[in-house]
């Protein structure tokens, strides 16, 4: 077994490869550019090197820096994660030259496998079922609209060397190819250096479907379940779970078995995922091969008990598979979300900057009690930052229990619990998600998020009972903090007063009428209505003045409500919903309701950049009369390319942008007349 490996990579699953080596007792190196000197793989590691400027291109990507590496540390072995030089040929030559082993499969596999085009090849060759495209040399756009007209719309445009979403399009029209064809080049030649891309029939109302298999160097391969990962957003995964709903137990072997003949037709013998797009119908067809470890494979290793990083490593050393497929046994379910630093209401778009508070969930492990399993894998910490230069996750929140249904419920709650500041992300949305009735059932497809949100994500409104368990929190935190000032040494005492305990609660524009009085170690809430004390809530918590959020009970149900502090309120947030909530005396209430409400600021005829990023063109001049769905710029942020488009015609007053700028969220990039 090794004594020392190198992490080609960084961030959250940099942390996870060291936590699975320090428990197998090997050392851990770690790698990281001018931006990560601070982050939290660096910190875990037992040693770290230098490797260079923060872009990636200039670090992460560099071979011979990673080599270098290897060498100073007197590493063995290196563990390239996913992304990155994961699926690079290239470098598993290189580290194979210079005498390291690479902990992933051999560089056969990786050639056949990893070039999405040589990939449907090799599976044609093996009888595994293909979807209808052209694998060939595209020579410009003129020739990718004929190939997509031969092979029929909608279809879909995907960089080969390509993965997580980047340099991939779907069109349904020839204008839509000829523009998707040049960004998804521009885009992958970008991301990964390499600009080929070929063109397939796109699947409608697909889903996303794909196999765990494991493979070691004595000819052994098995497969691990399935993984649904259907919920995804510009066709980047949001939400995985395992098992599928979908499949049934034949599907579920057919599947199995092509995975296991395409990965011992090319020899495969480490961790990797075959993927497979799916009908309705059950029906399903090879999509492509990931020669590496998938973001999403925590979901199998909690349903089958399998590490997959522990396997990778003892294969890379020679080790034959413990494991036979006979062994493989599939418990419970398991769902993970994808915390990213975005702003749902922005179009999911990058949000960059620091950390300033990060909690995250309690991880916990089922026991025969409590069958609830949490767990968080993170590469973030609190007063880190996020830099437009990675990828923008921030963690991945993973539960498990024995059914679905429960693993979703287990999911809301941990999504509750989960607090950030100082950065947009995309929390409001997951705990959206989860009680979203369709996503409950199961009837899932890729097009999920656009079918269900087609104007755009716009967060649960605070009504009803929910809106009420807002409110009875807000009326509490401000029932105890009330109580602690009156402890201060030297306050005069307060008497009683009736009607004191009388609060009227702005929850978003509604207000909530409610009395709160102490009950022992709780707090009884009383909600009025006709003016008359109606329903009451037995409330009991653990919060004190100043923490970020309330845990505890109402009436016996486990609640978790984030609180950020805003001037003369909060923002509070739960089971998706983010809202301004303020708690008034009743004398305070009628005079808020006289103050007039501040006018917004008029940006109708501005251009705004949506997200910190860089300019990478502006396509109109002051004076030019645009219609309705042009182009008039592209921003590029986190290595995908953004194109603003007109919302309706009118006519370039000013420019503020030009190319190569690099720009603030909001920032004007021009005016209409």
């Amino acid at each position: 077994m090794f004594k020392r490996i190198l992490i080609a990579n960084r961030g959250e699953i940099a942390c996870r490869i060291i936590k699975t080596a320090r428990r197998m007792g090997i050392e851990t190196v770690a790698v990281y550019s001018d931006v990560d000197k601070d982050a939290l793989h660096v910190e875990m590691a037992d040693t770290a090197v230098h490797i260079g400027p923060a872009p990636a291109a200039e670090s992460y990507l560099v071979i011979e820096k990673i080599i270098a590496a290897c060498r100073e540390s007197g590493a063995e072995a290196v563990h390239p994660g996913y992304g990155f030089l994961s699926e690079r040929e290239a470098f598993a030559v290189a580290l194979e030259a210079a005498g390291i082993v690479f902990i992933g499969p051999n560089r056969g596999a990786i050639a056949a496998m990893g070039d999405k085009i040589e990939s449907k090849k090799a599976a044609a060759a093996a009888n595994v079922s293909t979807v209808p495209g052209f694998l060939g040399v595209i020579e410009d756009d003129a020739h990718a609209v004929k190939i997509a007209e031969e092979i029929g719309y909608p279809v879909m445009i995907k960089a080969s060397a390509g993965g997580g979403g980047k340099g991939m399009r779907i069109a349904y029209d020839r204008s839509e190819v000829a523009e998707g064809f040049n960004r998804s080049k521009s885009e992958a030649k970008s991301a990964f250096g390499d600009d080929r891309v070929f063109i397939e029939k796109f699947i409608v109302d697909p889903r996303h479907v794909e196999i765990q298999v494991l493979g070691d160097k004595h000819g052994n391969v098995i497969h691990l379940g399935e993984r649904e990962c259907s919920i995804q957003r510009r066709n980047q995964k949001v939400v995985e779970e395992a098992p599928s709903p979908l499949l049934d137990a034949e599907t579920r072997e057919r599947m199995g078995a092509q995975a296991v003949a395409l990965a011992k037709a090319v020899g495969y013998d480490s961790a990797g995922t075959v993927e497979f797009v799916a009908g309705q119908d059950k029906s399903f067809y090879f999509l492509e091969m990931n020669t590496r470890l998938q973001v999403e494979h925590p979901v199998t290793e909690l349903i089958t008990g399998v590490d997959l990083v522990e396997q990778m490593i003892r294969v890379a050393a020679g080790e034959p598979l413990a494991l036979k497929q006979s062994d493989v046994t599939i418990s419970g379910w398991a769902v993970e979300s994808r915390v990213y630093a975005e702003d749902p209401s922005r179009n999911f778009l990058p949000s960059i900057g620091r950390i300033v508070r990060f909690r995250a969930p309690v991880e916990r492990h089922g026991d025969h009690f409590d069958q609830i399993t949490v767990r968080v894998d993170t590469g973030v910490y609190e007063g880190g930052e996020i830099s437009l230069y990675y990828d923008p996750l921030i963690a991945k929140l993973i539960t498990h229990a024995p059914t679905r249904a429960g693993a979703i419920d287990a999911q809301a709650r941990a999504l509750d619990g989960f607090y950030v500041e100082g950065i947009r992300h995309n929390i409001p949305f997951l705990s959206t998600l989860m009680q979203h009735e369709r996503w409950r059932a199961g009837r899932l497809s890729t097009r999920f998020i656009a079918e269900e949100w087609p104007d755009g994500f716009h967060p649960l409104q605070a009504e009803g009972e929910r809106a009420k368990i807002i409110a009875a929190v807000a009326a509490v935190m401000e029932f105890q903090t009330t109580e602690r000032k009156r402890k201060i040494s030297g306050q005069m005492k307060h008497p009683h007063v009736p009607g004191d305990r009388r609060r009227i609660v702005r929850v978003g524009k509604q207000e909530i009428e409610l009395e709160v009085e102490r009950e022992g170690s709780g707090i009884d809430v009383h909600f009025i209505e006709n003016g008359k004390r109606g329903r009451k809530r037995y409330t009991e918590s653990t919060w004190k003045p100043g923490d970020a959020l309330w845990l505890g009970v109402i009436d016996d149900d486990p609640i978790a409500v984030q609180v950020h502090d805003i001037p003369n309120g909060h923002l509070m947030t739960h089971h998706g919903i983010e809202v301004k909530v303020y708690v008034y005396k009743p004398w305070e209430a009628f005079a808020i309701r006289l103050m007039p409400e501040k006018a917004k600021l008029d940006t109708g005829k501005k251009v705004l950049c949506p997200m910190p990023g860089l300019v990478l063109s502006v396509e109109v001049t002051p004076g030019q009369d645009i219609k309705a769905g042009e182009t008039l710029a592209v921003i590029e942020a986190m290595k995908m390319e953004n194109v603003l488009r007109a919302e309706r015609d009118g006519t370039v007053a000013k420019v503020h942008a030009k190319k190569g700028d690099s720009l603030p969220v909001d920032a004007v990039i021009l005016e209409f007349a």
